[in-house]
């Protein structure tokens, strides 16, 4: 059985989007569209109408190729529990609650059993400041937390570059 990935909104955003004239920028979404080569091959893909509705946001012909892409990633319910658990994470400040999105995408992940949370978002997901203190909230509520990354840190790792 191939582990889950939860698609964030940003993992779409940057596969679709124009090349960037920002270095950094290009850099995540090439790396995104590394990642998502093979993906689907490694993983099985996950989101949530969360990220259907951030999705569907902005410029027309933008928001068709987001969610063409999204057409083959399975959706996942937003759940009664989901909705409790993202509270959670505000109430605890582990996620600001001007980004209850974001607290959302988590607690989707997370009470859906999900492996991985798959961002580019480091301000209020995959942030190593706050990850602690997501964690310590799902596992006080009852869950273990899901892995949070970008997809950098869930590539193939290159076997002509292993010295093992």
């Amino acid at each position: 059985m191939k582990p889950k990935a939860y698609i964030e909104t940003t993992i779409v955003s940057y596969l679709t989007a124009w090349a960037s004239r920002d270095v950094v920028i290009a850099g995540y979404q090439q790396t995104t569209r590394d990642w998502w080569h093979d993906a689907a091959d490694r993983f099985e893909l996950v989101a949530s109408e969360l990220v259907i509705n951030e999705a569907s946001a902005g410029d027309a012909a933008a928001v068709q190729d987001r969610l063409t892409v999204l057409e083959s990633v399975t959706l996942l319910d937003a759940t009664e529990e989901a909705a409790e658990l993202a509270q959670q994470l505000i109430d605890a400040r582990a996620i600001p609650e001007k980004a209850a999105e974001d607290a959302g995408h988590i607690a989707i992940a997370v009470t859906n059993g999900i492996d991985y949370l798959v961002t580019w978002n480091c301000r209020h997901i995959a942030n190593a400041t706050t990850r602690s203190q997501i964690e310590r909230v799902c596992r006080n509520a009852g869950y273990e937390p899901t892995i949070i990354c970008t997809p950098a840190e869930l590539m193939e790792p290159d076997d002509e570059n292993n010295d093992e």
